[in-house]
């Protein structure tokens, strides 16, 4: 393999191949993400019955999506602390911590009794912020690590390209994460799967973070960051320097990736509970079905979905992530062909006219639904592609790890953490129709074409010998 990093140690040339360095910056988001989704996955499916029992249906979503959002709250602090140390020390020690970090939550969570054991009414929901708490610490260091470990060892001209390998991490995680839950859901009876089954994704993670490790550990540092070593320019407090020289990238990077966090947790969190919530006339037939017919009242207050099953609709949202893996890798070109800001621009265009199109494609069956994700997903890989390359190019080496990964996490409080939120609260506002989740998602895109539009393109900027 060709050699893409190179550093000298007692006149020795050390070097990361080139397939090193894809397969570490991957295979880590791919961990991390897999965790992160195995919790997403379970917040709509389990957590609210599991944890919160003492609620009606709403509030034990709403319960589980608050639960869903500490993490996002978390990932701002994760991206000071891991920033600081990969800024300060460098980015493999800090990759593997942020690593670790996340697998040990995640197998965790796997084993917290739930809220229906007596005397864990409190503890257990209490336990389970704090796990979250720590998957949000981790994955707010994990990914601008990733990136800058592939962005900076790229060759010349492919910087986007190396870019999107750590951001293949998520539809991969996504993928492996949900066949997992399919597998012993279809395995298990429900009762089992309730019982247990649902923890078995989250203890599998263990072995995904040793696979994790050992690549990771056979890394040496990336380049650029030796050349700050050796030039003396290390930032005493990185984040200090960082909102000093560089307050303007922070708050356009944020921006830059709003519409991109957006979309994704509306295409994952949302469209898994409007998806698999009964139509009207289905909870009615249910409601029979049992013995307590719905009354006029219940049937008026009723909030509709699309009526799929549950395993039915995570099919469909593994086959519409197959588009986001496929196009996450097409962006890496295009990205290098017409560069960064203005791929990015156009295809935030495509993403407010996505958004205006919730109600005709919801409303055309499965047909319709899968025409829906299969574009969502598609604009999803297109604009999540490029952010590898985007937010490390708009910060100086030696602030770089803080900067990009303050931004990308800022972003994920405005859009991630309360997009599931604000979608069903919308979507409750609309009586079932997801006419204002749509309109949703369009503002926010336009939020990032202004920012898009004031920023200036970073494809040809020296990313090893700037420094702040």
């Amino acid at each position: 393999m060709s050699s893409t990093a190179t550093s000298t140690k007692n006149g020795a040339k050390q070097v990361n191949s080139r397939g090193r360095v894809i397969v570490a910056s991957l295979i880590g988001t791919t961990v991390e993400f897999y965790d992160f989704y195995v919790y997403a996955t379970a917040a709509v499916l389990v957590f609210p019955k599991l944890f919160f029992p003492g609620q009606n249906e709403t509030t034990q979503l709403l319960s589980s999506f608050a639960v869903f959002g500490v993490a996002f709250v978390a990932r701002p602090l994760g991206s000071i602390v891991f920033g600081h140390f990969g800024d300060k020390f460098g980015r493999k020690g800090t990759l593997v911590a942020s690593l670790l970090t996340m697998g040990i939550a995640t197998f965790l969570i796997g084993c917290l009794p739930t809220a229906l054991v007596p005397g864990w009414e409190f503890w257990a929901p209490a336990l389970l912020v704090v796990m979250r708490f720590a998957q949000g610490l981790a994955l707010g260091g994990e990914w601008s690590g990733a990136a800058l470990l592939a962005t900076e060892n790229a060759p010349a001209n492919k910087r986007a390209i190396y870019g999107t390998f750590p951001q293949l991490g998520a539809p991969i995680g996504f993928i492996i994460a949900n066949v997992l839950f399919l597998v012993f859901s279809y395995a298990l009876s429900p009762a089992a799967f309730m019982e247990w089954g649902w923890r078995v994704p989250f203890l599998v993670s263990a072995v995904m973070v040793i696979i994790g490790l050992y690549v990771r550990l056979k890394l040496i540092e990336t380049p650029a960051f030796t050349k700050v070593l050796e030039s003396k320019e290390v930032a005493k407090l990185p984040v200090g320097r960082v909102f000093k020289t560089s307050w303007r990238p922070l708050i356009l990077g944020t921006f830059i990736m709003l519409a991109t966090y957006v979309l994704f947790y509306l295409m994952t969190t949302f469209t898994l509970t409007y998806g698999t919530k009964p139509t009207l006339a289905g909870a009615q037939a249910a409601a029979e079905k049992a013995g307590k017919p719905m009354t006029d009242a219940a049937a008026a207050a009723f909030v509709p979905g699309l009526g799929f099953t549950r395993n039915d609709f995570l099919w469909m949202l593994i086959a519409g992530v197959v588009f986001f893996g496929i196009f996450t890798l097409v962006s890496g070109p295009l990205a290098e062909k017409y560069g960064r800001r203005k791929m990015l621009m156009s295809v935030t265009a495509g993403i407010f006219i996505f958004g205006l199109l919730f109600v005709p494609l919801f409303s055309g069956g499965f047909v319709g639904t899968m025409a829906l994700l299969i574009l969502g997903f598609s604009l999803m890989g297109l604009t999540f592609g490029p952010m590898g390359a985007i937010l490390p190019e708009l910060f100086p080496t030696n602030v770089r790890y803080t900067g990009s990964a303050i931004s990308y996490n800022v972003s994920s409080i405005l859009g991630a953490a309360v997009a599931p939120f604000i979608a069903v609260w919308l979507w409750e506002m609309a009586k079932g129709s997801p006419v204002l989740v749509g309109v949703y998602l369009s503002v926010m895109s336009v939020l990032t074409l202004i920012a898009l539009f004031v920023s200036k393109e970073t494809k040809d900027v020296d990313f090893e010998n700037n420094v702040a």
